[in-house]
């Protein structure tokens, strides 16, 4: 005998989303498994199969995989507004704790403790880059050809400077043509949603079960689709015109505004991947914040919860703060105006993605496949995430110009507890931040 949960309100899973939002730790696969955890086994809101189709839709778009597949989940159970809670209450926790951070480290981030602090963080967050490039490269690189594509990303964002979006399309033309002529080359084994379901006998029903009619809202129709799309367009349009007509088409807010959409639509392999871009943009091309600051909002990033993309709202906090310190004005408004901007564009193509395509995936109700030009990109999103370590290596390793070896002591001292002791992002970074702490103290009693 099975039994069927009642009904969920909007209220009621409302109030999950904004828990989730707050305990969202461990990145997209932490996430990812939290929500399968609560949503699929304990509260039983959709089955396995239904979970891993909305998966492998996210996993092929350009954004924090977790974040819309929350939207996604939300908007398969309450339509449009289920959709913006879900999705809004994941990011929003951390944009309040990564704007407060960012606020004491623009205040304080020179005073002896942050500073010891930051000391051991930052080679710890060096070793979880490295972990990130290593982890993603051994499930996706078991071809030759893929392998080489990795040695090219490396080499055309460390050596070349080439743009980011360049690489990723190059990345994705190859697969288009090695799809044509000889697709053997890119075959990296099974996708997502391989997994076989448990048996019928062995669980619940769920309140969306494998076979359960879509509900109406979540039916697919040309005129929803042109709604969503207008709309979609009008939040991207007229938030943009407000911008430029405040401060111009090349000033801060505005430039800030384009550049993080492009972030946005590039962000294919996770935060991870499209950091590189954000570092080359607004550390060499605008100047909006050094590469050791870059740093710094990379490791603050690492301790709060939702996705690691979310570290853009500390570069544009600091790029407001330091912008307006450079014109001699108060860094306050310029600072949270560009967190604002910088949110917006970021996440807003995610939820346009989700509301506009999700009604075509549930017509689809069959397992979608990973495509020649996304296993092309995802090849050559480790060789970019590998040039993102070097890139944090410089200031790491070798600041002022000589080798800190204790600095890489705390590297690979890091690199053995998450290969050995299995230790999470947050076991390591509390566990840096601790030590900065001692060493501080220490520091001080002499």
């Amino acid at each position: 005998m099975t039994i069927t949960p009642q009904p969920v309100t909007l209220a009621e899973a409302s109030r999950f989303w904004f828990q989730l939002g707050w305990v969202s730790f461990g990145g997209p696969a932490g996430q990812i498994a939290l929500l399968q955890r609560e949503l699929v086994e304990r509260r039983r809101w959709l089955s396995e199969r239904r979970y891993l189709h909305a998966l492998n839709y996210c996993m092929l778009l350009p954004g924090p995989e977790a974040m819309q597949l929350a939207t996604y989940l939300g908007w398969l159970m309450h339509g449009v507004p289920g959709g913006l809670i879900a999705g809004g209450l994941f990011v929003i926790p951390s944009v309040f704790l990564l704007t407060a951070l960012a606020s004491v480290y623009a205040l304080w981030g020179q005073l002896p403790l942050l500073a010891s602090v930051f000391a051991v963080l930052k080679p710890a967050v060096l070793a979880i880059v490295l972990m990130a490039a290593w982890r993603i490269g051994r499930r996706t690189l078991r071809t030759p050809l893929l392998v080489a594509l990795a040695i090219g990303g490396f080499l055309a964002m460390a050596l070349l400077k080439l743009p980011y979006p360049l690489v990723v399309i190059t990345a994705g033309l190859i697969g288009l043509l090695v799809a044509r002529w000889r697709p053997g080359l890119l075959l990296t084994g099974a996708s997502h949603g391989s997994a076989k379901p448990q048996a019928d006998a062995q669980r619940l029903d769920a309140l969306h079960d494998d076979h359960t009619a879509s509900p109406e809202h979540a039916r697919f129709a040309w005129r929803k689709l042109a709604l969503t799309l207008l709309l979609w367009a009008l939040a991207l349009l007229l938030p943009l015109a407000a911008v430029v007509a405040i401060c111009g088409w090349s000033g801060t807010l505005a430039l800030m505004a384009r550049f993080f959409t492009r972030v946005a639509l590039l962000s294919f392999g996770g935060a991870y991947a499209v950091l590189p871009y954000v570092a080359q943009g607004a550390v060499e091309q605008f100047g909006w914040l050094s590469a050791t600051q870059m740093l710094d909002g990379l490791a603050l990033g690492e301790t709060t919860p939702g996705p690691l993309i979310m570290v853009v709202a500390f570069v544009g906090f600091m790029g407001g703060w330091n912008q307006a310190l450079v014109a001699a004005a108060s860094p306050w408004p310029l600072a949270l105006a560009a967190v604002a901007v910088t949110v917006w564009f970021t996440f807003l193509p995610s939820f346009g993605f989700i509301l506009a395509g999700a009604p075509l995936v549930e017509a689809s109700r069959g397992d979608l496949r990973f495509g020649a030009p996304l296993s092309a990109i995802t090849a050559v999103v480790v060789g970019v995430i590998a040039s993102l370590a070097l890139f944090f290596a410089g200031p790491v390793l070798w600041s002022g110009g000589r080798f800190h070896a204790a600095a890489a002591a705390v590297v690979l001292v890091a690199l053995w507890l998450q290969l050995t002791l299995r230790w999470s992002v947050l076991q390591l970074l509390g566990a840096a931040a601790l030590l900065g702490v001692l060493l501080a103290l220490v520091n001080h009693v002499q």
